[in-house]
């Protein structure tokens, strides 16, 4: 019986945690390169990932378009929320949707991009003996999927 943080997106990750917490495993955002190059969740990838991992229960981060993105970017970004969504219900695993400052006041990470290094400190802090998985600045969305998972697990979890 395991719990799944989910940061979403090209360069998301996926956390496996305990149901107390600890954290077990962690998995890049399983993407396979599609037209003009552009990186996209890949649903099978994905739904081997959720089998083995044995989820009982998933918290990913709620994420939506910005003003200032781009149309594709917009459009990507939506369809990787639609593709874990709809992975999670073919699977029959609930999922919860936690917004960015839900879980970012949960976990002490100030909001804004100059903050986002703060969640590998946190992560790093609040399980030591896997400081390498989150070692590299380029590891910032691991630590995030771990710290969506710890909050969905302290109930701060929100269904927007």
């Amino acid at each position: 019986m395991h719990i799944l943080g989910i940061d979403p997106g090209a360069t998301g990750a996926i956390a496996v945690l305990s149901p107390d917490g600890q954290l077990i495993e962690i998995f890049d955002m399983p993407v396979t390169q599609e037209a003009k190059g552009r990186a996209a969740t890949n649903a099978p990838l994905l739904a081997n990932i959720l089998v083995t991992s044995h989820a009982t229960r998933i918290f990913c981060e709620y994420v939506g378009p910005r003003p200032t993105d781009a149309k594709v970017a917009a459009f990507a970004f939506g369809r990787a929320r639609g593709v874990i969504e709809g992975t999670a219900g073919a699977l029959g695993i609930p999922i919860t949707f936690i917004t960015p400052a839900t879980w970012k006041r949960a976990s002490n990470v100030p909001p804004g991009a100059d903050n986002k290094d703060v969640a590998r400190t946190r992560a790093i802090a609040r399980w030591p003996e896997h400081a390498a998985l989150f070692a590299r600045k380029a590891d910032v969305d691991r630590a995030e999927a771990a710290l969506i998972g710890l909050t969905g697990l302290g109930d701060h979890a929100t269904t927007p």
